[in-house]
């Protein structure tokens, strides 16, 4: 089944491209860069490589963005949302897709969400943790993504355990294969992929973070602020995000209603 295309498209990309300050704040390059995550499983953040090429939520909605506003676009991907947050300030993107919390507000400015995010923690067999207040222990190792909102929270939820950052899901899941880690706090989409990956694993229920994901931009772009917002709100009202989602398993997954919407 075809993605949906944005109502407006046409319109909106002859007013897009003749707009020169707007033009300049969205594509200084005369691309739209758009930092996409990627990671093992995917998710509304993490994007996947099938067959040499991105596939995923993120990859869907920036491809509808492009194709709104009459723009080449050109991926730059990392392997996680930390680090997509860490390059903020070095012009190296112009568009992207974040779980939102206060930390991440410094270095980004966000527009729509389009996903409700709640994080869990996955543990291995025979774990004795049966509930999230019991990852809160000293002797209880927690593996995270570095600069993630998902390890802020787990900080902020399991003072008392040691938690180790690494760069990426498959670093976390390296540190499970190898003892290393009790748990991983990630996204409960994400953890949901990891299941298959380590034997015997399960998610804790409940969830210690509970947010969004929306499209973001560097600081200091307030033009294009509001072209990719209005852009995503229309998205999320043609049907868009719903058919990613389930494009890639995750017909489920909890969504903030579009502007308006009753």
């Amino acid at each position: 089944m075809p993605m949906p295309e944005l109502v407006l498209s046409r319109l909106m990309a002859h007013a897009i491209l003749a707009d020169r300050e707007l033009t300049a704040e969205l594509a200084p390059t005369g691309r739209l860069r758009v930092a996409i995550a990627v990671g093992p499983a995917p998710s509304a953040v993490y994007a996947v490589r099938a067959g040499g090429a991105l596939r995923g939520v993120p990859v869907a909605l920036a491809e509808a963005l492009a194709a709104a506003t009459g723009l080449p676009i050109e991926f730059v991907p990392f392997p996680s949302s930390g680090e997509i947050q860490a390059t903020a300030a070095r012009g190296l993107w112009d568009v992207s897709f974040l779980p939102v919390d206060e930390e991440r507000r410094r270095h980004v400015d966000f527009g729509a969400a389009y996903h409700t995010l709640q994080s869990s923690y996955l543990v291995p067999a025979g774990s004795p943790i049966r509930r999230l207040a019991e990852a809160d222990a000293p002797d209880v190792r927690i593996v995270g993504v570095r600069n993630s909102a998902t390890l802020r929270a787990s900080l902020r939820a399991s003072p008392r355990a040691s938690h180790v950052p690494v760069e990426s899901p498959e670093d976390a899941v390296a540190m499970m294969h190898g003892g290393l880690a009790d748990a991983i706090a990630m996204g409960r989409e994400v953890l949901s992929g990891l299941v298959a990956q380590i034997e015997g694993s399960r998610i804790l229920p409940g969830s210690f973070l509970s947010t969004t994901t929306a499209v973001a931009v560097p600081k200091g772009r307030p033009a294009a602020l509001a072209c990719v917002t209005a852009l995503i709100e229309e998205a999320k009202a043609a049907g868009l995000v719903q058919q990613a989602l389930e494009r890639v398993g995750l017909a489920g997954a909890r969504r903030p209603p579009a502007a308006g919407a009753v």
